[in-house]
């Protein structure tokens, strides 16, 4: 009988001892996940819509790469026209972000209405030159062979930029003026007289430049009579208010200003 009571304790304390190890064990470390990498999102896409002159098409073309580049997601779209058209669709409510004029009349008719946010900067200047084939067929010398009889002279339409400029300096000269088309902006004017459809154009120093031997340019003294002043602005009713002033601000800083100087606009 003791000999049992004394296995009875024994089994007794090893269940003990047992007991006191499992619970001496440490706890299975709970699982870990990895978290999940945070994911940035892609940047939202925005459309700049840029209303500027016809004779700043290649200009502002690289100036709106160089803003695209700088920011992910973001789109120029331009819209080169005559000023005098570009600010009657605005006026009409055509969505625009940023206007650039080839003069100050057409801007001004802007900021009467209260279209610009703002004042506007003038950002360059250009003057007239004659534009002719490279072959010169009419052996143009000078503003006054442009009203000899026969010239097939192509100018722009009063109304533009370099039509107002055109009628001025032949005003100043004396000169009666006989064109076989008007046209609606300077770029208009250049292409007839590339394409040999006109012995002669007025157009502006810049177009000349930016034609890469297409067309022979004549400059003339009288062109310093009608310095054209190039104004930019935001607009008041757009829709992507900071990133327009960031353009803006590119014309007229220190890239924009090279841009322009190399292209053979003259200093605002």
């Amino acid at each position: 009988m003791k000999h049992l009571t004394r296995l009875l304790a024994g089994a007794a304390a090893l269940s003990l001892a047992l007991a006191g190890c499992a619970s001496a064990a440490p706890a299975p470390a709970p699982s870990q996940t990895s978290a999940a990498p945070e994911t940035s999102a892609p940047p939202a896409e925005t459309t700049l819509t840029v209303f500027a002159a016809a004779s700043l098409t290649k200009t502002f073309t690289e100036l709106g790469k160089t803003l695209e580049a700088e920011h992910a997601g973001v789109t120029v779209s331009f819209n080169f026209a005559g000023s005098s058209d570009l600010v009657a669709q605005i006026q009409q409510g055509a969505p625009a972000d940023v206007f650039a004029s080839a003069d100050e009349k057409n801007m001004t008719k802007a900021t009467d209405e209260s279209l610009i946010a703002g004042e506007p900067v003038i950002f360059a200047t250009n003057v007239l030159s004659i534009a002719v084939p490279p072959d010169n067929p009419a052996k143009i010398t000078g503003l006054a062979d442009l009203a000899k009889d026969g010239v097939k002279l192509v100018i722009c339409a009063p109304e533009v930029p370099c039509g107002a400029a055109t009628v001025k300096v032949a005003e100043a000269a004396g000169l009666t003026l006989k064109p076989v088309s008007e046209e609606a902006k300077v770029t208009d004017v250049l292409a007839k007289v590339a394409s040999g459809d006109a012995d002669a154009g007025l157009v502006y120093a810049t177009d000349v430049a930016g034609a890469e031997g297409k067309v022979l340019g004549i400059d003339f003294p009288e062109s310093a009579g009608a310095v054209n002043k190039y104004p930019i602005g935001t607009l008041a009713g757009s829709a992507n208010g900071d990133l327009a002033a960031e353009f803006v601000a590119l014309v007229t800083g220190a890239t924009g200003q090279q841009v322009l100087a190399d292209a053979g606009f003259g200093k605002p």
